[in-house]
């Protein structure tokens, strides 16, 4: 397959909203950046989260294996630190082979459950 994607992402935009309305994981509040490698090659993928009081954390080091998806849950993230439950951040995301981001937030703390998605920005 033809590469397709872009190395660098950012996503200006991250929160991930504390509780929600059920024990259910599915339904916990959550952001999650969907990782596409549609390559014939596996993506070493480095995750830099930014802070509006405080310095950055990282690199989170992730692999999508070739011809894989992978929607990684930023709340899932430990090492090197937890991301942080309502903090504002952002994120930027490296990888070394072309792979293509979406970001996507489930915010639970309300009835109505509010879900958003977006591409991420890709740098060229």
């Amino acid at each position: 397959m033809t590469d397709i994607g872009r190395k660098v992402w950012a996503i200006a935009e991250g929160y991930i909203p504390a509780g929600g309305l059920s024990g259910d994981p599915a339904l916990k509040s959550h952001e999650t950046a969907c990782l596409l490698n549609p390559n014939d090659r596996d993506a070493t993928v480095r995750i830099t989260v930014f802070f509006s009081d405080r310095e950055p954390c990282g690199p989170y080091v992730v692999k999508v294996p070739k011809q894989r998806t992978l929607h990684l849950r930023f709340n899932e993230l430990k090492d090197p630190a937890p991301v942080p439950r309502d903090t504002d951040y952002a994120s930027v995301i490296e990888s070394d082979v072309p792979i293509v981001v979406q970001h996507t937030r489930l915010d639970s703390r309300d009835p109505a459950v509010a879900v958003l998605s977006t591409i991420a920005y890709a740098a060229e």
